[in-house]
C-alpha cells in the first residue's frame, strides 16, 4: 500500500480495490492499518481539544509556596544518603539538605525548620 496516503480507512479501502479485490478486502486492510505504526501516528484524533493553558497564581511573598522533594539512593557520606530539596516557587532559590532515607517525619520537620 502506498505510505504517502495514509488517510481514513475507507480512504484506504478504495485505494486498494482500485487494482485489487478478494473476499473480505475491508476487514483485512482495517487489520493491516490497525497493526500499521505509521498509520497510527498519523490518523486524525476525534478528542475535543485541551483549549489554552491558565496561568497558575504568582505568589506575592518569597517564600509563602515552596516544593518539597527528595533524592534518594545516593552513594552513603558521612552517614548520609539522601537530600531533601526545598525550593521557592517565585525566586526558584532551593536549599538542599542532606538527611538519611529513614528520617522520620519528626525529623523531617525539625530539618525543615532548621534549614529552611
Amino acid at each position: 500500500m502506498p505510505a504517502v496516503e495514509h488517510g481514513g480507512k475507507w480512504k484506504m479501502v478504495e485505494l486498494v480495490i482500485r487494482n485489487y479485490w478478494w473476499p473480505e478486502v475491508t476487514r483485512e486492510v482495517g487489520q493491516y492499518m490497525e497493526r500499521c505504526d505509521l498509520c497510527q501516528w498519523m490518523k486524525n484524533r476525534t478528542e475535543e481539544v485541551a483549549g489554552k493553558l491558565k496561568l497558575g497564581e504568582v505568589p506575592e511573598k518569597p517564600w509563602t509556596h515552596i516544593s518539597v522533594d527528595f533524592i534518594t539512593k545516593l552513594l552513603i557520606v558521612a552517614g548520609k544518603d539522601t537530600i531533601l530539596v526545598a525550593c521557592d516557587q517565585l525566586s526558584k532559590m532551593a536549599h538542599f539538605i542532606v538527611t538519611i532515607e529513614g528520617t522520620t517525619v519528626k525529623g523531617l520537620a525539625r530539618l525543615f525548620r532548621d534549614n529552611v
